[in-house]
């Protein structure tokens, strides 16, 4: 699916003015047709239109005004997408949040955010709840969905400007801890969100009769943006799931009429452990027609198992918090067999720098830069951050290593700031995990720099699977026949479990803080 500039203007010009009108069409069309299915209920568009005027209703006497920001700590649920979307019709700024996060997280983001109220959705979670009872929320409903906590109302708090059209209205706020576990507050406007969503719905077909599963958070990104507002623009049903299980996603996926996942690798994986734990011979398709992956670099072995599993191709998409969050997607009429991105989304101009800023052939790494119309407002509360990130001329520096070939199809190599440099030579991560990711008995790696007087030496992390026989010393031996010598890892750590966030991504600065605390106290054993 591509467009030319005209196409794309007219895409822009249809848009509607909220996130929260793309439901309408369908609540005055097919009133009837499912929504959403939780846990075994169907919403339809008419019942899920009521519950957000609703919930709008209640967060209004709950003195929610324009321009304020509400903070909603929730599992994915009807109830937490409906509450989202009834915070844009009051042109409140949405800020979806992890309720597994701890409280000291939780309270930093309602305190940048200068959050008017935190909502808890404590009748799905117990960590919700107890966060709830942490800060003192009072249980009440919120439309119909009940056991809601609401937080104290933050009067000291100013309301931000509201502004008519979509171009410049926040309409939500998404915090990202990037690379260094500081979080961000990225402001992404309605018309990001609707682009975005938009362009997604598209290239995957999306249409009534679809049924999309809804496992990747709506807290994060791609659950708010690919998943919930993309779902609904198309008049499809998001089949919605508080928590990972892969029992289920496969329960789902022959029973219930699926025929839509996107999810991180670690979705998939984890989705063949299953299988092979419980000795099946074969997961069944059923509906299934599509599906799309991101967030971690792909492992051409996972991708291929899939792939042979359901005879039809997982398709590796790039995106980020701060783009809404699509850049680039393999195509589905275009299937590779290797590790691309596919090539950019339409609407997306972009450029690949060297250090100095000079663009880099083709074939060659370079860090990433986009420009277009999903590009977030800025950080919030950031100015500084939000001047680093985007220059005076819109373009977008995403932090990202990638290269470009011929055709125009993409390659992320690995973040600018995660490139380690070893002796002079410039290491990508990505590589050396592709490499450890390849063993039948790993499940996922993960590669870090550690600082050492005058270099960086390279550690590695590794999950390995269930019951299997080989050790940190093995593996490493591996590795090493497939790597050059400055690219082994100098230690090889083997933990029961990688450091995740909710959507399954590793976090590489946590290990990174583990790598050198090991170093000071040699509490683990160097391999290499």
């Amino acid at each position: 699916m591509d467009m030319t500039d005209a196409e794309f203007d007219e895409l822009i010009a249809q848009l509607p003015r909220r996130v929260h009108d793309v439901y309408a069409p369908f609540v005055a069309s097919t009133p009837d047709a499912p929504a959403f299915v939780e846990a075994g209920r169907v919403w339809t568009y008419r019942q899920f239109s009521d519950a957000v005027d609703a919930a709008a209703r209640d967060l209004a006497a709950l003195a929610i005004r324009p321009g304020d920001r509400v903070m909603v700590a929730s599992e994915n649920s009807v109830a937490l997408g409906a509450m989202l979307f009834a915070a844009g019709t009051l042109d409140a700024w949405a800020i979806p949040v992890n309720p597994r996060l701890s409280g000291r997280e939780l309270d930093q983001i309602a305190a940048h955010s200068g959050a008017r109220r935190v909502m808890f959705n404590a009748a799905l979670s117990k960590e919700a709840a107890d966060h709830a009872t942490r800060v003192g929320a009072q249980l009440r409903a919120i439309g119909p969905f009940g056991g809601i906590g609401v937080g104290p109302l933050n009067d000291a708090t100013q309301a931000e400007p509201v502004t008519d059209g979509n171009e410049r209205q926040v309409a939500a706020l998404m915090y990202t801890s990037g690379t260094t576990g500081a979080p961000k507050g990225v402001m992404l406007s309605h018309r990001n969100l609707l682009v975005a969503a938009r362009v997604s719905g598209l290239m995957r077909r999306t249409a009534p009769g679809d049924r999309i599963y809804g496992v990747l958070p709506m807290s994060h990104i791609v659950g708010y943006s690919i998943l919930l507002i993309s779902t609904l623009m198309h008049g499809a049903a998001l089949h919605v799931v508080a928590k990972a299980d892969p029992a289920a996603l496969a329960r789902a996926i022959a029973e219930e009429g699926i025929t839509t996942i996107f999810g991180v690798p670690a979705t998939y994986q984890r989705l063949l452990e299953y299988k092979s734990v419980n000795g099946i011979a074969r997961l069944k398709r059923g509906s299934l027609r599509l599906m799309g992956v991101a967030g971690a670099p792909l492992d051409l072995s996972l991708k291929q198992r899939i792939e042979d599993e359901f005879g039809i191709p997982l398709l590796n998409a790039y995106g980020i918090t701060e783009c809404s969050p699509g850049l680039t997607g393999v195509r589905e009429a275009d299937p590779v067999s290797d590790e691309s991105v596919g090539p950019l989304l339409p609407g997306i101009a972009y450029r690949i720098v060297d250090r100095d800023g000079k663009a880099v052939g083709t074939g060659e790494v370079g860090e990433l830069h986009v420009r277009g119309a999903n590009v977030m407002l800025g950080y919030y509360r950031a100015p500084d951050q939000t001047a680093a990130g985007i220059d005076r001329d819109g373009w977008f520096n995403t932090g990202d290593l990638a290269r470009v070939n011929a055709r125009g199809h993409f390659y992320i190599v690995g973040r600018t700031k995660e490139m380690i440099i070893r002796s002079g030579f410039n290491v990508y991560p990505a590589e050396i995990e592709a490499v450890l990711n390849s063993h039948r008995d790993v499940v996922q790696s993960a590669v870090v720099g550690r600082p050492v007087e005058g270099n960086e030496e390279i550690v590695a992390f590794v999950q390995l699977l269930l019951g299997a026989s080989i050790d940190a010393e093995a593996l490493a031996a591996y590795a090493a026949n497939q790597l050059t010598p400055y690219k082994r890892p100098s230690e090889l750590v083997v933990l029961d479990t990688l450091p995740a966030a909710s959507t399954g991504k590793i976090l590489k600065h946590k290990l990174r803080d583990l790598a050198i605390a090991s170093a000071r106290t040699g509490s683990t054993a160097a391999v290499g």
